[in-house]
């Protein structure tokens, strides 16, 4: 094996050559996919992170030569399809990724994997539907269809009929619409004048996320309190379409490109202006830090919403540091099983989650880094929602036993979705009825603020 070059140097990225026509050349991908499948299948150290890898190593062990060779191109699909782009492979188990010379990008590799087979029309109706979060998200808000939705979310014989037609299994959790918007019903920042002498505090424009703006606003107004009672100026970004995570994990990259030529003048205008830019869902906010980034390396003002995204407590963090944020907090949490999502954690901020958290008195936060398993559609869909429980059981069992003793009064992630994944996993297991709160939920609560 060869020696690690650069080994003291921190993983880099190179943008993804998706333009290129080399780039949906099926046989040079299936060469690359063998190439990296031959390194993995020598280290497998990456065995326990998701069901990409098991399929892998399954079918290399189960072949005839026990090696990549004796594996059927055709059944390298059946890794890609397990994968979904969670990242952690690539910021934290692998050691060869660049700038060592073996050059091992894993999930972008699996990225232009998805990008054929969705060129080639592989992917199903009922999948590009689900990742068209604009589409069924523009329902919320309207009450006759908003609640007829959710009560088929609740119905078994109509969510029996989903799973026929759109593949969502019958027994995976799915969000309701809210009945307004969280758009529509942020209130406006009021005026927070800065006296002489004080430190300005900085100003926010939340971009909302589809999840928060269609889903559970609660969490979106929140942040605003949060951001109020903290005297910091606010404003709802003007106009927003989704971020583009759920179409770059079927490998839509055309609908990725559409979303960002909708999204970045609107944002670049705000960074220019000197808004911190500031989205409560960890896969938006790496969406700008890093996929968009990468996909547009030489675009100015992709660069430049980059800079000026924030996640929601990195932010908050960072004004604590510089101290402009209030520190005192009347309401105690008590014990919180606090889960980092994948997307949180290969933003390389630190645990800012939990350090805003553990600031509030009389409050012990447990961390749990391993995966929930939900990863978007992959946790909801046929043939993977029972993989994603799978994948998400040690998780929930490490999250019911608090180590201050006993059950946990909260469980939490930042991702809204896996939350309600471990809360569903937790309910499958018998492993107690904690109460689910978004983080900012929680900072909100210990601020006591209604």
């Amino acid at each position: 094996m060869a020696v690690r070059e650069g080994s003291l140097e921190a993983p880099t990225r190179h943008p993804i050559a998706w333009k290129s026509p080399d780039y949906h050349d099926e046989e040079k991908c299936l060469a690359e996919l063998e190439r990296i499948f031959d390194i993995c299948h020598g280290c497998r150290r990456c065995v326990n992170l998701c069901n990409s890898f098991p399929t892998l190593f399954d079918l290399v062990d189960e072949g005839p030569s026990g090696e990549v060779d004796g594996v059927a191109k055709q059944d390298y699909w059946k890794v890609v399809d397990q994968c979904y782009l969670c990242d952690l492979c690539y910021m934290t188990k692998c050691p060869y990724v660049p700038p060592h010379q073996w050059n091992v990008d894993y999930p972008h590799t699996m990225l232009r994997a998805k990008a054929i087979k969705y060129k080639k029309g592989g992917v199903d109706a009922g999948s590009r539907l689900l990742a068209s979060t604009d589409v069924h998200g523009q329902l919320a808000g309207i009450p006759i269809v908003t609640q007829a939705v959710n009560a088929i979310n609740e119905t078994q014989p109509a969510r029996a009929a989903l799973e026929k037609v759109l593949h969502v299994d019958r027994h995976a959790w799915l969000p309701s619409l809210a009945t307004r918007r969280f758009r529509s019903a942020a209130p406006r920042s009021p005026e927070t004048p800065v006296q002489d002498g004080e430190r300005a505090p900085g100003k926010v424009v939340v971009y909302s996320t589809c999840y928060v703006n269609y889903n559970e606003p609660g969490i979106g107004l929140d942040l605003l309190k949060i951001l109020q009672h903290n005297a910091i100026p606010y404003v709802v970004v003007s106009k927003e379409q989704c971020c583009g995570m759920p179409k770059l994990e079927l490998g839509d990259l055309e609908s990725v490109d559409k979303g960002k030529r909708a999204n970045i003048p609107v944002l670049a205008k705000y960074a220019k202006e000197g808004w911190a830019i500031v989205a409560p869902v960890p896969s938006c906010t790496l969406m700008f830090k890093q996929e968009i980034p990468l996909m547009y390396p030489d675009d100015a003002d992709v660069q430049a919403v980059k800079q000026a995204m924030w996640d929601p407590f990195e932010y908050l963090a960072a004004r604590k540091r510089d101290g402009l944020l209030k520190t005192e907090f009347p309401q105690s949490l008590g014990k919180v099983s606090y889960h980092v999502p994948c997307h949180q954690r290969v933003q390389n901020i630190g645990p800012k989650t939990e350090e805003m958290l553990k600031a509030v008195p009389g409050t012990e936060v447990y961390r749990n880094e391993r995966c929930s398993g939900h990863a978007g559609t992959y946790g909801v869909k046929t043939g993977t929602h029972e993989v994603a429980m799978k994948i998400g059981k040690p998780l929930f069992r490490r999250m019911a036993e608090h180590p201050a003793g006993g059950a946990p009064d909260y469980i939490s992630s930042d991702c809204a979705l896996a939350g309600h994944h471990i809360d569903q996993g937790f309910d499958v297991n018998g492993l107690g009825t904690p109460r689910l709160e978004h983080p900012l939920t929680l900072l909100r609560i210990a601020y006591g603020l209604d």
